[in-house]
């Protein structure tokens, strides 16, 4: 059976209380992949894949997924800043339907505006080559977009704890 794809907030109820989760930031060329730790406070990077095909891609991901025990996938949706989903977000799309066939772990999507241009702006804030930045800015976006999950997960459990 496929694995559910849903916004954010509805993957999380398909998703034990603990485990890691795996964050993609997917581009034309490559994936950023980022993890969390298991109690999902820290979301670090892991690398980025060159992208090939699907099976060689979804078969990185899977292991990655393997080794760090995770529950689930958080993928960044690249929404248009209209709120509307251009070719992007349908390719995203895309890309979650064909890696759904081959796990059972859900996967969340997660509005992920802005999160490379914020983490560009970043690593020229710390004055990083254009050459490194190339090479690392995928992975810091996977990190970036899981965080942003992350720390939305961790206000919704504070809210209903509180509420």
């Amino acid at each position: 059976m496929p694995a559910p794809i849903l916004p954010l907030v509805d993957a999380a109820t398909h998703w034990p209380q603990r485990g890691a989760l795996i964050g993609l930031d997917l581009g034309t060329k490559t994936i950023g992949v980022a993890v969390s730790d298991p109690d999902r406070r820290l979301a670090t990077g892991v690398e980025t894949i060159q992208r090939k095909q699907f099976k060689q891609d979804a078969a990185r991901l899977l292991a990655i997924a393997a080794e760090r025990k995770a529950i689930g996938f958080v993928l960044g949706l690249p929404i248009n800043m209209d709120g509307s989903e251009g070719p992007r977000a349908q390719s995203t799309r895309a890309f979650a339907r064909n890696l759904a066939a081959l796990t059972a772990l859900p996967i969340g999507l997660w509005d992920e505006r802005l999160s490379t241009a914020a983490v560009e702006r970043e690593l020229i804030g710390m004055d990083v080559s254009r050459a490194k930045r190339a090479e690392v800015i995928d992975e810091h976006a996977a990190i970036f977009i899981l965080q942003g999950a992350l720390d939305r997960l961790a206000n919704l459990r504070a809210a209903s704890e509180n509420g």
